[in-house]
C-alpha cells in the first residue's frame, strides 16, 4: 500500500511563499510521474506541476511561480510556491502514477488572503 502525506499548507498574504511536502512510503524512484493537483471550491481539480524522468510541467497559471522538485534520499516531493496570489487558493493534493496506477494524499488547504 502506498500512502502520500502532504504538508505545508496554512495561511499566507498575496505575494508571499510557502512549500507544500509530500513524503511517501516507497521510494519514488518507482514511479513514472509525480505531481501536484489542487481543487479550489466549486471548481473541478486542475494539475499544477507534475515531474516525469527528465521533465517537468507546469500549469500556464502559475509558471515563473511554482516550481516541483524531488528529494530521493528522503521519499519527498515538493511545490515551492512564490508570488502567491488568493486565486490560488486551494486544497492541494500530492499525486504518484506507478504503472496504471493512481496514488493520492489527503490534501492541504492553502489559503491566500488578499
Amino acid at each position: 500500500q502506498v500512502q502520500l502525506v502532504e504538508s505545508g499548507g496554512g495561511l499566507v498574504q498575496a505575494g508571499g511563499s510557502l512549500r507544500l511536502s509530500c513524503a511517501v512510503s516507497r521510494s519514488i524512484f518507482s514511479f513514472t510521474a509525480m505531481g501536484w493537483y489542487r481543487q479550489a471550491p466549486g471548481k473541478q481539480r486542475e494539475l499544477v506541476a507534475d515531474i516525469t524522468s527528465g521533465d517537468e510541467n507546469y500549469a500556464d497559471s502559475v509558471k515563473g511561480r511554482f516550481t516541483i522538485s524531488r528529494d530521493f534520499a528522503k521519499n519527498t516531493v515538493y511545490l515551492q510556491m512564490n508570488s502567491l496570489k488568493p486565486e490560488d487558493t486551494a486544497v492541494y493534493y500530492c499525486n504518484a502514477v506507478r504503472f496504471s496506477n493512481n496514488y493520492w494524499g489527503q490534501g492541504t488547504q492553502v489559503t491566500v488572503s488578499s
